[in-house]
């Protein structure tokens, strides 16, 4: 976001990013002000946008929230975290959203920032945050500094981020939703937000408060998780039944109505569709009252949670010894196609149930070089790692780079006879598998007993 506005369409904007100094994020800070942007994706406009922002000199990063002050607009993009209580298995016990840190920062903005600013939050927040929550306190703080609180403007906007080749265009290039928590909140918001988006090609959205907004995103990702934990029922029932998951929803996406259903994998993972839920169901509780959640919400968390310990325990049930000293490898560790993410990744689960089962463990993604969760070196050079015989390689991640490629597929074959080839994610094509299976054991995640 501080690229796309720092390239506005119609303006001009001096772009201050903040964030708090922590070990993780003063070497993005520094980072970004000695010329190297921190996030590395398949999107040649993140480079370009970084260039002319260079070039224009008109983007800085800072820890010092002195920068507030200075702002005539603020836009809020920091993490709002749900604290889960797993089992042992990953099994979803409970829930906490912590909102302290939160507060905190809306704290912080109101002891600097002008009274007539305008606050942008673009966070996924529970429905009512900006009403019941951003609102008192940013008032609070003015009114403590002396000043009138008439003229502050809160909006919100989420936004829609798809990671990867479209990182820009999924800001610049995207329909957007947005309100305001009155009507001058509302209009500021919208001025601005046609400055930096391609509203010509993509109109904006406006509804009628910011419990609406905040409602839509959370509604969104609940949505589209709930679709996937409802296949991962279905894929369960398609290993014991012997049926191939994939044909089936082949066929029924041949109905125009129906193109959307889902299909098998190995899990959930990134910051939205793993707590957004959540996030619903405990504004329903907390913020407006309700004596109960979201409890459909809730299980659709709750069971795609349990998906990488499901694909773990398939695994299991198709190797034919011991995991103990077992050579595994892991091709990709993202939770998502294409992208060097891995927040929430359910390989990360996956990762964990190897080790602790004795295996010894090599993981390879093109995107990643240095796994932050587990503190691991990753191998970038698929060459490199397909130079080695292993006892199981794993397609934890459908990353291009494994998708069609047929050097992949013969140092599979010639390498590793009779090992055990487990796709988590459906990559390979019936003609592939075919030929594969002339040379290893082939097991496919909802591909019944192949």
């Amino acid at each position: 976001m501080s690229l796309v506005v720092a390239n506005a369409l119609t303006e001009e904007y001096a772009v201050i990013g903040v964030d708090i100094l922590s070990e993780a994020s003063y070497w993005k800070i520094d980072s970004i002000n000695k010329g190297q942007f921190p996030i590395k994706a398949d999107d040649p406009k993140i480079e370009l946008f970084y260039a002319n922002a260079r070039k224009k000199q008109n983007l800085y990063a800072t820890f010092d929230s002195y920068a507030y002050s200075k702002a005539d607009i603020i836009i809020v993009d920091i993490n709002l975290d749900v604290k889960k209580r797993s089992s042992e298995i990953n099994e979803l016990q409970g829930y906490e959203v912590d909102l302290n840190p939160f507060r905190s920062a809306m704290e912080t903005i109101g002891s600097q920032c002008k009274p007539d600013c305008l606050l942008l939050v673009e966070t996924t927040v529970p429905p009512g945050t900006c009403k019941h929550i951003v609102q008192p306190i940013l008032e609070k703080c003015l009114g403590n500094r002396g000043l009138k609180t008439d003229e502050l403007k809160i909006g919100h906007s989420y936004e829609r981020v798809m990671p990867g080749p479209n990182y820009i265009d999924s800001i610049q290039n995207f329909f957007r939703v947005f309100s305001g928590v009155d009507e001058k909140s509302k209009r500021a918001t919208e001025t601005f937000l046609r400055t930096v988006i391609s509203t010509k090609e993509y109109p904006l959205t406006e509804l009628g408060s910011t419990n609406a907004t905040e409602m839509a995103k959370v509604l969104e990702n609940s949505y589209r998780a709930m679709n996937i934990g409802f296949m991962v029922e279905w894929s369960r029932f398609a290993e014991e039944a012997g049926v191939d998951l994939f044909e089936v929803v082949k066929a029924i996406r041949m109905r125009p109505t129906h193109k959307n259903i889902m299909l098998p994998g190995i899990g959930v993972g990134g910051y939205c569709l793993t707590k957004d839920p959540l996030l619903a169901s405990w504004s329903k509780q907390n913020l407006f009252g309700s004596k109960e959640g979201l409890p459909q919400s809730e299980n659709g968390v709750r069971t795609n949670d349990m998906m990488p310990h499901f694909a773990y325990q398939q695994m299991k049930r198709h190797f034919d010894r011991s995991l103990a000293g077992a050579k595994v490898l892991l091709l990709g560790v993202s939770y998502l196609n294409d992208v060097g993410d891995t927040r929430y990744s359910p390989v990360e689960i996956l990762y964990r149930s190897l080790m602790t089962d004795g295996a010894r463990v090599t993981c390879h993604d093109p995107f990643i070089e240095f796994w932050d969760e587990e503190r691991l070196e990753v191998e970038h050079d698929l060459e490199v790692v397909m130079a080695s015989s292993y006892d199981a390689i794993v397609i934890s991640t459908g990353h291009s780079l494994y998708k069609g490629n047929t050097k992949l597929i013969r140092a599979i074959c010639e390498n590793n006879r009779s090992m055990l080839l487990f796709d988590t994610i459906g990559i390979f094509s019936s003609e592939e598998i075919e030929q594969l299976k002339r040379s290893v054991r082939v097991k496919v995640l909802g591909r019944g007993d192949l």
